[in-house]
């Protein structure tokens, strides 16, 4: 599991334009549309999204929906993030433990141990097109990809 945010300017990529051209796109600022998600063994994609700060408290929420989501025992595998091991939350921590959660942190600067990751990237890099984009379009364009994941877009992890 990891977070991300997606923001309405697009991220930086080349492009190719006439000589003597210059490639413009608009820049709208505005706030990034953050989220949660898990790729669970199954293939399935858990997913949270909101247009607030990622927050320890929200990370703990978002386990516990997925645990209940889950409905069984559940490993989940997250980042060292501070707000993964924030001294607020570990009441609640303890609490989803009881319930049948384990956390096994990744080693401290191994991203491409974690394969979200790899989702996150694709998304951002490959599936979203490269367009100027209101928050409504951000949120709407980000809603097709995670609600088509697994049909329409899909992954294969070498």
């Amino acid at each position: 599991m990891d977070e991300t945010g997606f923001a309405q300017t697009q991220p930086n990529r080349s492009a190719w334009t006439e000589t003597g051209e210059v490639h413009l796109m608009t820049a709208e600022r505005g706030k990034r549309l953050n989220g949660l998600g898990a790729l669970i063994s199954t293939g399935v994609l858990f997913t949270a999204k909101f247009w607030e700060t990622t927050t320890a408290a929200l990370f703990a929420g978002f386990l516990g929906l997925l645990l209940e989501n889950v409905g069984k025992p559940l490993t989940v595998i997250p980042d060292k993030a501070s707000i993964h091991k924030a001294k607020a939350i570990q009441p609640l921590l303890a609490l989803l433990k009881k319930k049948g959660l384990t956390l096994h942190f990744l080693p401290p600067y191994r991203p491409e141990l974690n394969r979200i990751e790899k989702l996150w990237h694709k998304m951002k890099y490959e599936w979203m097109a490269f367009k100027d984009r209101s928050a409504a379009t951000l949120e709407a364009d980000v809603d097709a990809i995670l609600d088509g994941f697994g049909s329409k877009y899909r992954m294969t992890f070498c």
